[in-house]
């Protein structure tokens, strides 16, 4: 990535940190980004179209932890617990600038622009699954790209239950895990 864009990204999340999305302007940004405010339209339109950056930043973060921590040696269950506990400590870790970048992205037209940021994603989820699928553990008529964005959705969502809405304790988090994990064990299983 261009050092300057990174730096109008980098600059953009600590603004909207600080001043919140509506109170930001774009003069802030460049500010914090040390650059100069036309530099800033050369890689931007305006303060809302640096969510989908600030969003590609957060998945790229998300699959580098999951190439990190899920460990292709184990037995499926265990890498998909492992998958879960990226997206919770992720979720829990960056909380604000999830927070941030949906309230941004819900509240411009750059929310269709989601798939696409999230590709990378769906593509190793996707390749996760169809090792398990050859291995025999999940169900023969299970569809993988729409159990994928399904699965994501769901320990996604989960996560920002825990740590975005209901800020719960770490025991109820824990459980909130285990739910999850459990409710895939039987959507995604073949029977045994």
């Amino acid at each position: 990535m261009d050092n300057k864009k990174e730096k109008i990204i980098h600059a953009a999340i600590d603004v909207f940190q600080e001043k919140g999305i509506e109170k930001t302007k774009v003069s802030d940004i460049v500010k914090g980004a040390g650059i100069a405010q036309g530099t800033f339209y050369l890689y931007f339109s305006s303060k809302l179209s640096v969510m989908p950056a600030i969003a590609e930043v957060m998945v790229e973060k998300m699959m580098e932890e999951m190439k990190e921590r899920v460990n292709e040696t184990r037995l499926f269950d265990k890498q998909l617990e492992q998958v879960v506990d990226v997206v919770f400590d992720i979720t829990k870790s960056y909380r604000s600038i999830f927070a941030m970048v949906y309230a941004g992205l819900a509240s411009s037209e750059y929310l269709q622009q989601w798939e696409k940021i999230y590709q990378p994603y769906y593509e190793w989820m996707g390749a996760f699954f169809k090792q398990a699928k050859a291995k025999e553990v999940l169900r023969d008529d299970l569809s993988i790209e729409p159990s994928v964005k399904l699965v994501i959705g769901l320990i996604e969502s989960a996560a920002e239950q825990v740590y975005l809405y209901d800020q719960l304790s770490k025991e109820e988090a824990v459980k909130k895990k285990q739910e999850v994990l459990e409710f895939m064990k039987h959507a995604l299983y073949k029977k045994q």
